[in-house]
This record gives structure tokens, C-alpha cells and sequence, in this order.
């Protein structure tokens, strides 16, 4: 790391050797209480070959570390690990003010990167599997004739990767880290495909009648 006074600069040049989503922050000390301030972003390199979808997001989950107006967080309260806040992209729970738009049957990527500066991430998009997943350079998964799927992105802070899905009906899925604990923190999100409305289509048995709450039958292994 090095310091530089006002008015000076330094350029930092690299070559793209590596496909993955990658974060950066700045180069002098101490880094917990820059990045615990937000001064972090996020750098993707494409893998080779990789194949075009239809909508494509970033998301990097970070926390909050409030301090009075006009002035910095303490870097004690970083050091504790005692945010205020976990969020997508910088805002508290702006995506569930604001859900992200997308249409049914689209692919989607969704990048994601956890910045920290401490606390790990579950990312999770309820509603939905995951059939492709890539983490740190490399596949977890992919669309194979097994058909197999996952439900969360496992990232330590400074890991990141991308996962694939869409959304096979109208409806309103939310965006969390399955540490639940963070959700009620900032850590909430929504996609809304469609128009968001669930399809109300009703679910009819064996006989033709409709499947209500009292006749369905319990679940069972």
C-alpha cells in the first residue's frame, strides 16, 4: 500500500489474466475503515466463451457503518463488526422500494460480489432455482442432463461470482442473503416479473375441483 498527499496521483495498471468478478479498493491503510466507508467497487471479467443472456445485473452486497453528519465511522465500530445496516449495491432495501424489472421466461445473471468489509453473504433469490453457478473462476454448476440446481451463492468478503435463472411466472421475488438476520438489516430486495402479479390460475385436483388450503393434502416423505 502507499500514500499519497493532496494533489498527487498514482496510476495502478494491470492486465486482465483472470475471468471473475473482482473487488478493488484503495491502496493505503488502514483498509477496514476505507472500505467500511465505501470506498470499494466491483471489476468483471467475462470467462471465455461465456453465453449471451437476456438481462444481466450487479449486485454487491456491503455494510453500513453510520456516524453523525459531516463526520467518518468510527474504525473501532468497524473493527467490532457493528454495522447498521447490510445492503445490495450501497441503499437500504432500495430494490424493494424500487424492484428490478424483468420479463417472464428471461435469462438472467446476476453478478455478485461481497465487499465486506466483514460479513459474508448467503445470496438467495427466493421463488427460483439457480441452474448455473460460478464462483471465484470457476463453474459449480451448469445446465447439464442432471438437471440439477442451487438455491444459494456462498461468498466470504472479497468473493464473488455469478448465478443464472428465470422466472417461469408473473410475480414479485425478493433478493436476500439467506443469513436471514441480515435481511431485516437492509439485506431485501426485489425482481419483479411481469407486471408482479402471481398468476391466480387455480390448481385443480384429480377430480377437477380446485385445490383449497383445507383440502390439500399434508406433505410427506
Amino acid at each position: 500500500m502507499r500514500s499519497i498527499d493532496p494533489g498527487q496521483s498514482i496510476v495502478y495498471e494491470h492486465e486482465a489474466k483472470h475471468s471473475g468478478i473482482f473487488m478493488y479498493h484503495c491502496g493505503t491503510g488502514p483498509a477496514l475503515h476505507h472500505i467500511g466507508m465505501g470506498m470499494y467497487g466491483a471489476i468483471i471479467i467475462d470467462p471465455p466463451d461465456l453465453p449471451p443472456v437476456d438481462r444481466e445485473f450487479v449486485l454487491v452486497q456491503s455494510e453500513i457503518y453510520e456516524a453523525p453528519a459531516g463526520q467518518v465511522a468510527d474504525v473501532q465500530k468497524m473493527a467490532d463488526e457493528d454495522w447498521d445496516a447490510i445492503v445490495f449495491n450501497g441503499a437500504v432495501n432500495q430494490y424493494k422500494d424500487r424492484p428490478i424489472e424483468v420479463g417472464v421466461g428471461e435469462r438472467i445473471r446476476a453478478w455478485v460480489l461481497d465487499d465486506g468489509p466483514s460479513e459474508n453473504s448467503s445470496f438467495h433469490v427466493v421463488g427460483t432455482i439457480f441452474d448455473t453457478a460460478f464462483k471465484e473462476g470457476a463453474y459449480l454448476l451448469e445446465p447439464s442432463a442432471a438437471s440439477g440446481g442451487a438455491q444459494a451463492l456462498d461468498l466470504q468478503p472479497a468473493q464473488g461470482g455469478f448465478v443464472e435463472f428465470t422466472f417461469d411466472e408473473e410475480g414479485l421475488y425478493p433478493i436476500v442473503t439467506h443469513k436471514f438476520a441480515n435481511v431485516g438489516k437492509g439485506a431485501l430486495g426485489l425482481f419483479k416479473a411481469g407486471d408482479g402479479e402471481p398468476d391466480k390460475t387455480p390448481v385443480l385436483d384429480s377430480s377437477g375441483e380446485p385445490v383449497t388450503e383445507t383440502s390439500a393434502p399434508a406433505a410427506s416423505h
